[in-house]
């Protein structure tokens, strides 16, 4: 275990001093004495400490984990390992030297010649990452940090660094974050009074039950007044418990900003945080839990509660406790769930009206006359054959099944449901915004910016090379050449401090990233093009697959030959497209690799919209074929368009292509759901925890002994690692384009979806309390780029469902056929109407069935064109022109009426509440009040520790002092106006 320093370094001081208990500095929050070491406790008299909550003394909290590999010393090189964690001040000092200046310390003599030989390649890489752990360390504890190592633990061959942050690092850092913290202040919320109010308390008493049982979700009457935390102003905070005064998610944030702006610069190249992570020094870096889940004697905590009232199946009726998740988890992970539960509410309303639609097609399909009449027992219109030689003549009213039911999903109430869903989408982006803007408020996130974040470790890396191999160009000259030959040392530190200058001035330029622009357009044009051509590909199988059905000899299968096609495809297309989206995921974060982005939101933004733009090629490429393109590439009897000469492009059944994107659809969605979404999220973690175990050798032990052993930053270690919200935004961005791009086509997705998302918001909740180490809080206002891709999808979605309606489904030949050309007004003779006449003898030689069931001479097919004896046989009658124009005239209609319904929405609803937007103005006008009375307190105490020719003079500055006291957001003139 390594020992504590004995000494502090007093800030702008170069000695080091030692600090005994010095209260008024410590109160001013910019030292802490750390050089008294606490009594060391046994894990059986501090409960914390047992669980590894605590350092050994029992007292000071374990802020943030580092975790190292340890080589497991042979017995050869027993004496030697020992010896090198006994080195003394000089020997480190020495090493330290020698890595400044780029070189490799020097090896120590060994005993055995023989053996150091063979060692020495390995020990370098080792003794390499143990000084620069070394170093990193120690600026660590120059910033202030505490540190504790622990590598006699039950993890074989993982060490673990402990880091503490004292309360005067958590004051300035806090101050240098611009941490908004509650004040004692305390201002009374004002209630909206009238009917209103009176509805708005009812509706909290019939809701009560569905509220969990955590002190955080209730209302309350009185908030804080909140103030960016400033050590000047200590006063002003209640600061009565300072262990409580910043929470664990807090402490962890903060280490975690420390860890970010530590370097190492004793080395080649400065290596910062992430890294010394991605070069192996360190092999992991996380906060920890606060508690356990279960168990006996377990104390209450915020993961506890969560577990309870949060992660269990059991609640999935109830509200999220978002106060306590963005308590426990931070800002940007509350506002995804709470997204998540507004989107979940939305749906809703949404799934009773897709329900009533799906009801009402149920309903009216026996009054449905096109549908009657192909179900007639009299119906005697033979068919022309769906494929080539194998396939025979058939009725029509052999399709009296599939036109049945079509029309549960292809019905007057479709168009109602499609603008009520384009509708809802606006009415839920508008109510997003005023929950954001009220979480906001309620977060005291009012006025955050975000500020730019650290450039990341490749980033540095790729500028460094870029700045070095400059200045290396700029010194090839023969006067420098023969200089560097003189004096080698001198050369390399100049250069080196040269290329550290330089990375302050150089920065990646398009030129730099050209080639890696190019690769990105040529491969994700070429992830498309593998989209489309497995799309070809179960085009392929389901010709092919069709025509050796109607061989069979078997009349079972001839008969169910289009429902066993459509089924079999729809389920091979949702194979592919869930092993396309985990490879397309991979080749979106190399790619994004490749760029080099500055910044970790850059890097985000640009993987999200790279991996949003595969996913969803992927997985809508296939229904938007079925919707818009199969059956309209067809040809005619007689004329025929083929691929490769031999596989006649498939046709839609007789009901249209509806029932067919309805299947394809619900086959996705469902299956992505339940296989990739929730299968994946619930097995794999489960799965990477036991290979970890396994790797870990423990497996003699039992699971639950070898739980009681672990010490709490142990079994951290073994959960799996927080990877980013990006994977469970991006599989609800998909859903929200089943629910809207295609909704006319199944107005059962929405109900599909709202029973996904419940069973999802508990599984998210589990694994992020129960499965996931705990990730580091970071703050965010909004949800990003995500709300920008929701509006985009559902502008998107207008215009399909209008294209939908119009071309997929028969409703505008419906309407077409009942106000032009029907001659009672009615839908009767419709079906007559749309299918056309064909002469069996104009068939091609050798495409004629080979054993036609019936003797006809003429045939039916579903297309607008002239009769065999017209003077202008098997052209395009006026009948389809007709109808193409009242189509393409819906679709504007339809899209621009649409979009101004939703505009209309979006201006109606203003994006910040009422109530809120006056909180908010109260809230600045309590701040200037608060620090008018600050001032005046000054004054009063200065003034009564003055003589009186003192306050003579001092009243004539007496302005300046109190114009230089007001924040500059706040005028003196704006504050008396209120």
């Amino acid at each position: 275990m390594e020992r504590n320093e004995r000494s502090t370094p007093v800030p702008g001081k170069e000695k080091e001093v030692d600090i005994i208990n010095i209260k008024g500095i410590e109160d001013i929050g910019y030292v802490q004495p750390d050089s008294i070491l606490l009594n060391c406790l046994t894990p059986e008299e501090n409960t914390g400490c047992q669980h590894g909550l605590y350092f050994q003394d029992g007292e000071r909290r374990v802020d943030y984990i580092l975790t190292y590999h340890i080589k497991k010393p042979s017995s050869s090189r027993s004496n030697r390992q020992s010896s090198r964690f006994t080195d003394n001040a000089f020997t480190r000092s020495l090493r330290r030297g020698t890595a400044r200046l780029g070189r490799a310390p020097t090896p120590q003599p060994r005993g055995d010649p023989e053996v150091a030989s063979q060692d020495h390649s390995m020990d370098y890489h080792v003794d390499d990452k143990r000084l620069h752990r070394e170093e990193f360390e120690g600026n660590l504890r120059d910033m202030g940090m505490e540190l504790e190592k622990d590598e006699d633990t039950k993890t074989p061959g993982v060490g673990f660094v402990k880091i503490h942050a004292p309360w005067h690092v958590l004051c300035r850092e806090a101050e240098f974050m611009k941490l908004k913290m509650p004040t004692k202040k305390v201002y009374e919320m004002k209630q909206s009074t009238g009917v209103g109010a009176k509805i708005n308390t009812l509706v909290n008493k019939v809701t009560e039950p569905l509220y969990p049982n955590v002190e955080d979700n209730r209302t309350h009457n009185v908030k804080h007044l909140s103030y960016m935390f400033s050590r000047e102003k200590q006063h002003l905070f209640d600061l009565s418990d300072r262990d409580s005064f910043f929470d664990s998610k807090t402490r962890a944030s903060i280490v975690f900003e420390v860890l970010k702006r530590t370097k190492c610069t004793k080395a080649k190249y400065s290596m910062g945080f992430t890294s010394l992570l991605g070069s192996g020094v360190y092999t992991d870096a996380y906060p920890l839990h606060d508690g356990d889940l279960d168990g006996e004697n377990v104390e209450p905590n915020d993961r506890k509660l969560l577990y309870e009232e949060w992660a269990s199946y059991s609640v999935f009726y109830k509200y999220q406790p978002i106060g306590l998740v963005r308590k426990y988890f931070g800002e940007k992970i509350g506002l995804y769930f709470a997204w998540l539960g507004l989107y979940t509410q939305m749906l809703i309303p949404a799934s009773l009206v897709g329900v009533i639609v799906f009801l009402y097609g149920c309903a009216t399909v026996d009054d449905n006359i096109p549908s009657m009449e192909i179900c007639h027992p009299k119906n005697n219109i033979t068919m022309c054959p769906l494929c080539d030689r194998a396939c025979s003549y058939w009725k029509l009213k052999e399709a009296c099944g599939t036109a049945r039911a079509s029309h549960l999903f292809d019905n007057p109430a479709t168009v109602f449901f499609s603008i009520f869903m384009a509708l809802w989408a606006a009415m839920f982006m508008e109510h997003w915004k005023r929950r954001q803007m009220r979480l906001n408020y309620e977060w005291d996130l009012t006025g955050f910016e975000e500020e730019e974040d650290h450039p990341r470790a490749e980033y540095e890396l790729r500028v460094m090379q870029k700045s070095l191999k400059k200045e290396h160009k700029t010194q090839k000259n023969p006067t420098e050449i023969a200089e560097e030959t003189t004096n080698k040392w001198k050369q390399t530190v100049q250069s080196a401090m040269a290329g550290l200058k330089l990375t302050e001035k150089e920065k990646l330029t398009c030129k730099d990233r050209l080639p890696a622009y190019m690769t990105n357009v040529v491969m994700m044009l070429l992830m498309i093009g593998v989209t489309f051509a497995i799309v070809f590909g179960v085009i392929l199988y389901r010709i092919s697959t069709k025509t050796a059905l109607h061989m069979s000899n078997n009349p079972t299968t001839r008969s169910n030959v289009r429902l066993t096609v459509k089924t079999t495809a729809a389920i091979i297309n949702l194979v592919v497209i869930l092993i396309l989206d985990e490879v397309y995921g991979a080749v979106a974060r190399w790619l994004t690799v490749l760029e080099v982005p500055k910044t970790d939101k850059s890097f985000e933004e640009r993987l999200i919209f790279k991996t949003f733009i595969l996913k969803f090629v992927n997985a809508f490429t296939p229904i938007i074929y079925i919707a818009f393109f199969r059956g309209r590439l067809v040809g005619r009897p007689g004329s025929y368009l083929y691929v490769f000469e031999s596989y006649r492009m498939e046709e839609c059944a007789h009901g249209g292509c509806l029932m067919e994107l309805c299947i394809q659809l619900s086959i996705t969605m469902l299956g992505k759901q339940l296989i990739q979404n929730n299968l994946f999220e619930i097995g794999i973690p489960k799965l990477k925890k036991l290979i970890r175990y396994i790797k870990s050798k423990r497996r003699s032990f039992q699971e639950e002994e070898r739980e009681k052993k672990l010490q709490r930053y142990e079994t951290d270690h073994f959960l799996e690692p927080f990877a980013g919200l990006t994977p469970e935004y991006m599989e609800m961005i998909i859903q929200f384009g089943f629910v809207t791009l295609f909704v006319a086509s199944f107005p059962l997705a929405p109900l599909f979806a709202l029973l996904n998302n419940i069973i999802e918001i508990r599984l998210d909740a589990k694994k992020f309390v129960a499965e996931l180490r705990r990730p580091v809080a970071a703050r965010a206002k909004d949800i990003g780029i995500w709300y920008n891709l929701l509006r985009a999808v559902a502008k998107v979605a207008v215009i399909i469902n209008a294209f939908v309606i119009s071309f997929t489904s028969d409703f505008i030949p419906r309407l077409v056929y009942q106000y032009m050309y029907s001659p009672d007004g009615s839908m009767h003779g419709f079906v007559n109407h749309t299918l056309s006449y064909f002469n069996v003898s104009n068939f091609q030689d050798g495409k004629e069935p080979m054993d036609p069931q019936h003797q006809v001479e003429m045939c039916r097919y579903k297309d607008y064109r002239e009769p065999p004896w017209s003077n202008t046989p098997y052209v395009i009658s006026k009948e389809f022109w007709a109808v193409l124009a009242a189509r393409l005239a819906f679709v504007i209609v339809f899209q621009n009426v649409v979009m101004l319904m939703s505009d209309i929405v979006d201006w109606l609803i203003p994006d910040i509440p009422k109530d809120i937007s006056l909180q908010i103005h109260k809230e600045k006008i309590l701040m200037v009040e608060l620090f008018m009375k600050e001032e005046q307190g000054k004054i009063q105490f200065i003034d009564s520790m003055m003589p009186c020719g003192g306050k003579e003079k001092r009243n004539n500055h007496a302005p300046i002092a109190r114009s230089r006291s007001i924040p500059h957001t706040h005028s003196h003139t704006h504050a008396n106006n209120f």
